[in-house]
């Protein structure tokens, strides 16, 4: 059967073996849908206001943007990703996967009241269950939080997390602070207790610009720039300490590409051998610390001409840290099959499969 990604080709003509989607995306309908899992207060909030829910999501991905959906992936009447039975028909069956991950786009962060933030994230994520995981059995999910509020963010992981096809936490990747820094050690306890993998990805708003120097006047200036936001990420969470406070926390670069990583992790350890003296605690080679900690989608890839995308691949100096993903239902033009040819053969089950279930613990979700 062909599918969206293989470019006219067949599955079984690019991949023969399992499939492990590392990151599908669910959007609720409308804020009513969501009513059913939310408290009636803020329920009646909304209605008195004639709130239509959080704005963050149309602003990382503008709802007729090209990069926001593919066209076979934009059904009529409702938002993409919107509907389980669309995902099954688009990507789980024709790809017969075998775990999809499924990360809940919404923009929660993007709601800046107190309590009405926690409800939302709560509401969310209740729904994500029953409409969801508890609807098709190769679901795992991916929780939202209330970001900007760690102590509120610890306290819906510590009600959710234990659910068992609960496998992730979503953080956007834009966020107040930078994540590496103490306010965020109660959200990282939290996580590492109920062996949760936190995933960085696209999107976020915060109070300031979305790139690291002011505001863009285009989007595709700002739709560029959000590299550099995970790039900050990944300096923070390595230079602050957080691997050597939380030596079991794992996280996943969603949406970032992964050919930016080789020389942006050579950069850190210049300076890491530059200025060690100030930051003690980072004992060893941030690379090593990537390879350790971090795992990166494949979805966009941002691959140059082979011979270029082949050193790259071989610059990551691990076979283990990128996973496939779709990324349902955004666009990206990467050809798999290329993806695919330009990395040793031995690379290739750990990208579609092995590494994800390795990295998600997704053996004890059948068990």
């Amino acid at each position: 059967m062909t599918a969206p990604l293989l470019h006219g080709t067949t599955r079984d003509a690019v991949w023969t073996g399992p499939v492990i989607d590392c990151d599908v995306h669910a959007t609720p309908p409308s804020l009513e849908a969501l009513f059913p899992y939310t408290d009636p207060v803020w329920v009646q909030g909304a209605q008195e206001r004639g709130w239509k829910g959080p704005n963050g999501q149309a602003l990382a991905y503008p709802p007729n943007a090209p990069t926001t959906a593919r066209d076979e992936w934009r059904p009529a009447g409702r938002p993409p990703a919107s509907r389980l039975e669309d995902l099954q028909q688009h990507v789980l069956d024709p790809w017969r996967t075998e775990f999809a991950l499924v990360n809940t786009a919404y923009g929660v962060d993007s709601l800046r009241h107190p309590d009405w933030a926690p409800a939302l994230a709560r509401a969310v994520n209740d729904w994500l269950i029953a409409e969801w995981l508890d609807r098709d059995p190769r679901l795992v999910g991916s929780m939202v939080v209330p970001a900007r509020d760690p102590a509120a963010a610890a306290a819906e992981i510590e009600r959710v997390g234990s659910h068992p096809r609960i496998v992730q936490v979503t953080m956007p990747v834009r966020s107040e602070r930078l994540y590496g820094q103490r306010v965020f050690w109660p959200v990282y306890e939290a996580m590492t207790r109920h062996d949760l993998v936190m995933g960085l990805a696209w999107g976020g708003t915060s109070e300031d610009a979305p790139s690291p120097t002011g505001y863009a006047s285009w989007y595709a200036e700002e739709y560029a720039a959000e590299i550099q936001v995970y790039g900050a990420q990944l300096t923070t969470l390595i230079y602050e300490g957080i691997f050597q406070k939380f030596p079991g926390l794992r996280v996943t670069m969603l949406e970032s590409g992964f050919a930016w990583v080789p020389t942006w992790s050579w950069s850190i350890n210049k300076k890491w051998k530059g200025l060690r003296r100030e930051i003690p605690w980072v004992d060893r080679l941030p690379t090593e610390i990537i390879r350790d900690h971090f795992r990166f989608s494949i979805a966009p890839a941002d691959l140059g001409p082979d011979a270029h995308a082949r050193r790259i691949i071989e610059w990551l100096g691990s076979e283990d840290v990128l996973m496939f993903a779709t990324d349902y239902p955004h666009l990206h033009t990467d050809d798999l099959a290329r993806v695919l040819s330009v990395m040793p053969e031995s690379m290739r089950p750990k990208v579609m499969h092995e590494s994800a279930r390795d990295w998600y613990r997704l053996d004890k979700v059948l068990s």
